[in-house]
């Protein structure tokens, strides 16, 4: 988290001790607003629900449906009107870096520190996300990556051909599949999902030094070269390939995939969960690649909760106390297991980890990480990439020549 404010307008910025994990003096309710309503979604935040509310206090559930786009101003507007939730979903990275320096939030280190948490969450860039000025305001719970590719096995099946180990197989499968009525590529029409697509495709064909340099160092002359070119074409033949997906939500392209009506969607680990809630079996039903099967990494992003700043010592109390269920052993396996991402303790038992998970942990005990959009670029900015891939994928009319200047010219401008 950087100390400059972005993200929101400036005119939106106009007791109880807590006992020991599990030992609660006493019930208190606590509104827990986030943006996790698909089916997998909502089985993994349960296990959040259940694990505080055998604190004896009681999560309430504040559910906001569609996506983070959809949720977070509702949930600012909230804190910065005066009508703050217990605690509050943000991704890792800027989103609330405001809310932060307006004092709106809670500073976490009297739970942080004596629970260790600089020692036992990995990678350490997800602890330095929550920290401003040498305070901890978040509680990561997750690493989410959205650089993987699901596949359909029976699609595959369906067609004769062998399930695809990398993006150019699966390109070149793409009319086969549409002469058997499957569509090749699902993707929702939710703008981030576009744009999720975008970054993909960026890291595999060009890189993860050239995704880094483009969205953390805003690199204009990498922006604008040849290899990225390169990957506006794979991004216009992705467009090409997801022509006629006909869904909004993105576990709905998901479901495409688990039906066998769409051979595969790009999209992040959480898609997983919607796997898993199906009763599918990783590297049975289906196959995932990650970096497209070509650049293998793991994206450190994912979500944190932030607990904005409340005159109540119960409420304050009840807040220490979720922040440590949600960073204890037994409840980072059990979210995590459900939600299809990967826990942020590294002393975890993760024997039950399904074949796509193992995969996962396997690249980040290499150390192929890179960090996510949110951590390198601003909200305003990543706004702007959000219109252009909106625009981009929606207009055939856009070429992949006139959509990279558009680009270069964001990431020129960007802070």
């Amino acid at each position: 988290m950087r100390n400059s404010l972005r993200g929101l307008s400036c005119a939106a910025l106009l007791a109880t001790v807590a006992m020991p994990f599990g030992l609660s003096a006493s019930a208190t309710d606590l509104e827990v607003t986030h943006w996790w309503t698909s089916g997998g979604e909502a089985a993994a935040v349960a296990e959040f629900a259940k694990a505080f509310d055998a604190t004896g206090n009681k999560w309430v559930d504040g559910a906001i449906a569609g996506s983070g786009g959809t949720a977070r101003p509702i949930m600012i507007s909230r804190i910065t009107g005066g009508d703050p939730m217990g605690a509050t979903q943000f991704n890792h990275g800027r989103q609330a870096e405001e809310l932060v320096e307006a004092g709106l939030m809670r500073d976490l280190s009297d739970v942080a520190v004596p629970g260790k948490w600089k020692d036992i969450v990995s990678p350490s860039s997800l602890l330095d996300s929550c920290t401003l000025d040498g305070k901890i305001y978040c509680v990561p719970v997750n690493i989410h990556s959205q650089q993987w590719l699901w596949l359909s096995n029976a699609a595959f099946e369906k067609i004769g051909t062998p399930v695809p180990t990398n993006w150019d197989e699966y390109v070149a499968a793409a009319p086969k599949l549409e002469e058997a009525g499957i569509l090749p590529l699902a993707m929702g029409q939710q703008p981030w999902q576009t744009t999720l697509a975008f970054q993909v495709l960026l890291v595999a064909i060009a890189g993860p030094d050239a995704y880094t340099a483009v969205f953390g160092d805003k690199d204009v002359e990498i922006a604008g070269g040849e290899d990225m070119a390169k990957v506006f074409e794979a991004a216009e033949m992705a467009r090409s390939m997801s022509k006629g997906t006909n869904v909004q939500n993105w576990n709905d392209a998901t479901n495409m995939v688990i039906t066998g009506k769409a051979a595969g969607q790009i999209m992040g680990d959480w898609a997983q969960g919607e796997f898993a809630v199906a009763n599918q079996v990783a590297g049975e039903d289906y196959t995932c690649l990650p970096g497209l099967g070509v650049n293998e990494v793991i994206q450190t992003g994912g979500d944190a909760f932030y607990f904005p700043k409340v005159d109540d010592a119960e409420i304050t109390a009840a807040q220490a106390e979720l922040a440590k269920v949600m960073m204890s052993k037994e409840t980072q396996v059990a979210f995590n297991l459900k939600k299809g991402s990967l826990p942020v303790r590294g002393d975890v038992d993760l024997s039950a980890a399904n074949d796509c998970m193992r995969k996962g942990l396997d690249i980040l005990a290499k150390g192929n990480v890179i960090q996510a959009p949110d951590q390198l670029m601003s909200a305003d900015d990543l706004t702007l990439v959000n219109d252009l891939f909106v625009q981009f994928f929606n207009d055939p009319s856009m070429s992949a020549a006139d959509a990279q200047a558009q680009f270069t010219d964001i990431v020129s401008n960007a802070s």
